[in-house]
């Protein structure tokens, strides 16, 4: 346990990703690039969602939902380092960091229970495709989604309060983006409660809707086999093909971020880790759906070429 020089912080400095001067233009210029694609390629899937009444289903519903908390997850943290870079002024208070710790838990949790629920709609659209639309109605796609929301607010509430708690030392300076377990990490005081909180929650609120994906593409691949026909067969993969693969993307950095930041001492890992975490899989998930999924690449199509507002205007 550590109490020596303990005092009420009011500022931390955000160190950034480089200490090199002749860097600092390239990562800005690195991140604005990548800010802008993710928002023009997450607003692109929700305005095609809207626009083209074959994509008001389930399956896109739930989609543009994603696409709409990544651009959240997305703003909470990459503006405030371009505004670092340009500035070249590293200080954050302390409440505007808790406050982006808070936003990163309940953006990144509501991405955790929406590819959890996307699974699910993938096992109905499969596995149960007469009852499809009986069972995921319009009233129970917002049910979930409210209760998706409502998890996620839970658990950033569990883990804000109580790091309110921590006392730090003077001069505080995290790595790159604020996030819970690096300020677990700096704390002066008693750590114990909320590394054990951090462990245990990640098992309940992480295992749970990775338990349910597994179990529902277990389901999947069982009734994909058994189809006769090669056609669906092939549709069946390419369409699951597609949230597999941000499944991995979100999930494979997700656990590093959560966990090894309270046990290993790297920050260029880190780095790397909240990039993939926080940047990487919301800039590509507008072109994993679009680039898999041949309703969604008609309907942008379509969007780009005026056609689907035409057609909401007759």
């Amino acid at each position: 346990m550590k109490f020596k020089n303990q005092t009420a912080v009011s500022e931390l400095i955000l160190l950034g990703m480089t200490h090199d001067p002749e860097l600092q233009p390239l990562i800005f210029c690195l991140f604005l690039s990548i800010y802008l694609i993710t928002i023009l390629g997450n607003l692109l899937i929700i305005l095609a969602e809207r626009a083209d009444f074959s994509l008001h289903i389930p399956m896109f519903f739930f989609l543009s939902n994603l696409s709409l908390n990544d651009i959240c997850l997305s703003s909470t943290t990459i503006p405030k380092l371009l505004v670092n870079i340009q500035t070249q002024d590293q200080k954050i208070i302390y409440t505007g960091c808790l406050s982006q710790v808070s936003f990163v838990l309940i953006f990144g949790g509501m991405e955790n229970c929406l590819l959890a629920v996307m699974a699910y709609d993938q096992y109905d659209a499969i596995c149960q495709p007469l009852r499809y639309q009986v069972i995921l109605s319009s009233d129970f796609c917002v049910l979930l989604l409210v209760l998706s929301l409502l998890i996620s607010t839970v658990h950033d509430l569990l883990h804000t309060v109580m790091a309110l708690r921590l006392s730090f030392c003077t001069n505080v300076e995290i790595p790159h983006f604020c996030e819970l377990a690096q300020l677990i990490n700096l704390a002066c005081s008693d750590t114990f409660i909320n590394t054990l909180l951090v462990y245990s929650a990640a098992n309940i609120f992480f295992g749970v809707p990775i338990a349910g994906i597994i179990f529902s593409y277990t389901k999947i691949v069982s009734s994909v086999f058994r189809m006769h026909s090669v056609g669906g067969r092939d549709k069946a993969f390419s369409t699951c093909g597609s949230h597999l693969s941000v499944v991995f993307l979100f999930y494979g950095a997700g656990f590093g971020v959560q966990l090894s930041p309270t046990v290993v001492d790297s920050s260029t890992k880190n780095a790397v880790a909240s990039v993939m975490y926080i940047v990487i899989p919301q800039m590509m998930n507008p072109f994993i759906y679009s680039l898999r999924n041949r309703e969604m690449k008609i309907a942008l199509r379509h969007l780009i070429s005026g056609k689907p507002f035409l057609f909401l205007c007759s």
